[in-house]
């Protein structure tokens, strides 16, 4: 097995491999597995490199392009390096939206914390999760290639507001609109209790 690379060797190919527009390929790349490097992404979308919180947020952006998701596990990318990360929930959080129209017509437009964008649809979900435990929900909505973003809560609260109750195989959910699509988060009677 190859030597385990530094953060800064990771950061030096991850910017030679973005020199072009948009985001690296990395869903074509197959390097060697290097190994795991002690970074982790937190809940609430810090990351940290051997403990310490990364405080350059280029740098971070600058990571968080170079992301995948193979099966449950994450890992940085670039064409001759693959190592793996921990990320405690989703490797990104939806700090905001706007909505466009209304009703079934609207649009969710997300905003995350690294500057990403999109809008939900089929082609970029929402899924709620609820603890099993407490019935807490957990939001979440795709940024990209099995990449997604935890929805903070002061936006998660914005969208029960502008929810609504439909079917939703053959039975009442509450849920949200976005882009043609009904995402349900939760039965309409579990709501209503």
């Amino acid at each position: 097995m190859r030597e385990i690379p530094s953060a800064d060797g990771i950061a030096k190919a991850a910017k030679a491999a973005a020199k072009g527009k948009g985001l690296p390929p990395v869903h074509l790349w197959n390097p060697e597995f290097c190994g795991d490097l002690d970074m982790r992404i937190a809940r609430d979308g810090t990351w940290f490199y051997l403990g310490t919180p990364i405080g350059r947020p280029e740098l971070v952006r600058l990571f968080s392009t170079i992301l995948r998701k193979d099966d449950d596990k994450y890992f940085l990318v670039t064409p001759v390096e693959k190592v793996g990360i921990t990320v405690d929930d989703a490797p990104f959080v939806a700090v905001d939206f706007t909505v466009t129209g209304a009703g079934s017509e609207q649009a969710l437009h997300f905003v995350t914390n690294l500057g990403d964008e999109m809008t939900a649809g089929a082609e970029a979900p929402i899924r709620v999760v609820r603890d099993p435990d407490t019935g807490e929900p957990s939001p979440y909505v795709l940024v990209r290639s099995n990449l997604e973003a935890l929805i903070d809560r002061k936006s998660f609260y914005r969208l029960v507001d502008i929810g609504a109750h439909e079917d939703h195989e053959g039975s009442s959910w509450f849920g949200l609109w976005s882009s043609g699509q009904f995402f349900p988060v939760i039965p309409s009677d579990e709501l209503e209790e």
